[in-house]
């Protein structure tokens, strides 16, 4: 046994209510024990002198915790050291400057991301790196061997492309092994990585990479989601016309047929096999060629080697949601990345050799790059192209079980539609082997804990994560020395100084604040691209207190160290001067069987309250009646408090939500209160568009 299943009369955390706290999982001796962060914690015993004196359960991670932010130099230094980062650290000091975000970090270091995401190619090439599956059940699988010489393979071609270091490498792919490798060899070069998924339409795209003007651009010319094929070759033609400086676009799975006419941009022949390259004209006017993947010039057999780049030097640019704006181009560092992704997979989700690593994602999300991270820590990741419910509510449980994944990551919707369905994934399918589950992308309520632990397994640990695109990692998360508590998230991450400010910027403890950080971490951006003053940046993250990280989120700090995420601070309701984050409002009405989905809005502005609005999609063959609406309003009136009955309750189609999930508060809430539908949201930046004109009514 992992652990044991506590009786209900165990830890409550009364303040937010009932449902909150209530131990699920705990951790036996023998997991603490075998825990990489166990070893850790040893090593620094030994190998640093840093003598720990708490036990090695919850007290034990308290108080590394607090050492971690307390020696942000030594912490993050000692990773370096206890992973054998391959690279040279230097003899200079961990962290210099000051305060954030004037601070810089290993100023002497040199490293590689793609070194060290393949050094199990030199030790070990054929334990298996990357499994690929799509919706179909089609498998495939590439050992870290193969994926090494595909990453050589491909490398070559881009410097015979004229890659070079600093030069950008864009990608328009699914989930597929293609975008690892192209990662990998871009990142090999000193290049600067960056992908949108095949769903976003074309001038999202646009927005995203014509910021940083790539110099080659992956793409496929269609792909499959929820049994239908969509054809990308219009969309394909379309970016390659707007991106100034392309020299070359690499087809992905060409099935032989062209992209797009001549000459707005491309006329290539991308047949399997077809070594040459048709030419086509971009928005400079010089011709880009178009090459097959699967025949790339200059990819003869050559030895992979990797360029060493400062610890600070770019690796990929991610981007903000762009739902209201140009989306911000964040760039994150070589180093930054290495170490925080060796942290959280190895340190708080515990994985290692022999692990199965899997996260529902898309490349239009940071958590694919999370994913990607996965070889740092030498596990075999798999890289999933499809719907997570096609063919059914239980299609990624079964695609667990048929790969023997041990850690299941994906989006906490998913998990409560499993709930809604009362789908017995551990009964139905076969996940003997999962021995971890990660939720994220927004607030897992206490039933969606009790759901994976009533229908998943009571042997694992549920790990609840917040964080962002802004860091690519989370700031709070799961520990395999804490305990699992419905509805808390376990606590800080190493390393990570979270705290909840209140209005007047002093931290509070036991009610909601705004998420700050109050202390660096080396997987904050570098900055944004083209902000080469860091204005925008300082803008974002650093006001209205400077020097303190303030991340947009509302959050409870728990005495104990646990903490709630309530939603978007930005989306915050506010009904006769009580606070209170969306996601209590959702959890309360999504209970109800008639509501599939819902969105809530308070279109109060400063000085002046508004009126709440609660939006409801709801179940088949159920309308919304006097009856519904009653209970609705009771059990908001109960859960929550009589100022968040809602004034008007409507029936919508849909809710409208970004292509990673997230729902659009914000923009709706800019509907209601005059802005025009074209102006609120870019369309392209939304997994469902159409719905957006039902909230101008």
């Amino acid at each position: 046994m992992l652990g044991h299943m506590p009786s209900d009369n165990e830890v409550r955390l009364g303040s937010l209510g009932r449902d909150y706290g209530e131990v699920l999982w705990r951790p036996g001796p023998e997991e603490v024990e075998r825990a990489r962060i166990t070893g850790y914690r040893r090593w620094l015993a030994s190998d640093r002198g840093v003598a720990l004196t708490g036990d090695s359960g919850t007290g034990g991670y308290r108080e590394l915790h607090a050492w971690s932010v307390a020696e942000p130099g030594a912490f993050w230094g000692s990773l370096w050291d206890y992973f054998g980062v391959l690279g040279e650290r230097g003899e200079g000091p961990v962290l210099t400057g000051g305060p954030m975000p004037d601070v810089s970090w290993f100023p002497g270091a040199t490293l590689n991301y793609a070194q060290n995401a393949l050094r199990v190619a030199a030790t070990d090439p054929a334990r298996i790196a990357v499994i690929a599956r799509d919706e179909a059940g089609n498998q495939s699988a590439l050992t870290y061997g193969e994926l090494a010489a595909e990453v050589a393979r491909v490398r070559a071609a881009l410097r015979a492309l004229g890659v070079t270091r600093g030069d950008r490498v864009a990608a328009y792919l699914p989930n597929v092994p293609a975008a690892i490798i192209g990662l990998l060899a871009t990142a090999s070069l000193g290049a600067i990585w960056s992908s949108c998924s095949p769903d976003f339409g074309p001038a999202s795209v646009i927005d995203r990479f014509a910021q940083i003007t790539p110099k080659v651009l992956f793409a496929v010319d269609r792909y499959r989601y929820g049994g239908r094929e969509f054809d990308r070759r219009q969309a394909v033609t379309d970016i390659t016309a707007a991106l100034p400086g392309l020299a070359a676009v690499i087809v992905v799975g060409g099935r032989g047929e062209d992209i797009g006419p001549a000459p707005r941009t491309l006329a290539a022949h991308a047949s399997v096999g077809r070594a040459h390259a048709s030419q086509g004209v971009a928005a400079h006017g010089a011709p880009v060629k178009v090459f097959e993947f699967e025949s790339l010039p200059g990819a003869a057999a050559e030895e992979l080697e990797f360029e060493a780049v400062s610890f600070g030097h770019p690796l990929w640019v991610l981007y903000s949601s762009g739902t209201t704006g140009l989306p911000k181009a964040i760039v994150h560092s070589h180093g930054g990345i290495v170490l925080e992704h060796l942290k959280a997979l190895c340190l708080h989700q515990d994985l290692g050799a022999g692990d199965v690593f899997f996260w529902y994602t898309t490349t239009g999300w940071m958590m694919w790059n999370f994913l990607a991270g996965g070889l740092l820590a030498g596990v075999s990741v798999v890289a999933y192209d499809g719907s997570a419910t096609c063919p059914g509510t239980g299609a990624l449980w079964q695609m667990a079980a048929e790969t023997g994944v041990t850690y299941f990551g994906t989006g906490a919707p998913y998990l409560l539609a499993c709930a809604k369905a009362d789908l017995a994934a551990g009964r139905e399918y076969d996940l003997s082997q999962v021995r971890g589950i990660g939720s994220t992308g927004s607030p897992l309520p206490p039933e969606g804990f009790r759901w994976v632990y009533r229908r998943v397994g009571s042997d694992l640990l549920l790990g609840s994560y917040s964080g962002g695109t802004d860091v690519c990692t989370g700031f709070v998360g799961p520990s395999p020395l804490l305990p699992v508590r419905a509805g808390v998230i376990a606590g800080s991450c190493l390393g990570a100084r979270v705290e909840a400010f209140g209005p007047d910027g002093t931290p509070v403890t036991g009610q909601v604040g705004e998420l700050v950080l109050t202390a660096p971490m080396p997987s904050m951006p570098v900055g944004f691209w083209n902000d080469p003053a860091g204005e925008r940046y300082r803008a974002s993250y650093f006001t209205p207190w400077p020097g303190v990280w303030r991340h947009g989120d509302w959050i409870t700090m728990l005495p104990d160290g646990g903490c709630v995420i309530f939603g978007r601070s930005d989306a915050t309701l506010n009904r006769g001067g009580v606070r209170m984050g969306t996601s209590e409002f959702y959890r309360v009405v999504e209970q109800l069987p008639e509501v599939a989905d819902s969105l809530v809005v308070d279109t109060g502005q400063l000085g002046a309250d508004g009126r709440l609005i609660l939006y409801l999609v709801l179940t088949e063959d159920t309308a919304l009646d006097d009856d519904l609406t009653r209970r609705i309003k009771a059990a908001l009136r109960a859960a929550l408090s009589p100022r968040h009955v809602p004034d008007e309750i409507h029936q919508v189609p849909g809710i409208p939500r970004t292509l990673s999930g997230k729902k659009l508060e914000v923009p709706v809430r800019k509907i209601l209160l005059g802005t025009p539908v074209a102006d609120a949201a870019d369309p392209d930046a939304l997994a469902n568009p159409e719905v957006l004109a039902w909230f101008a009514k």
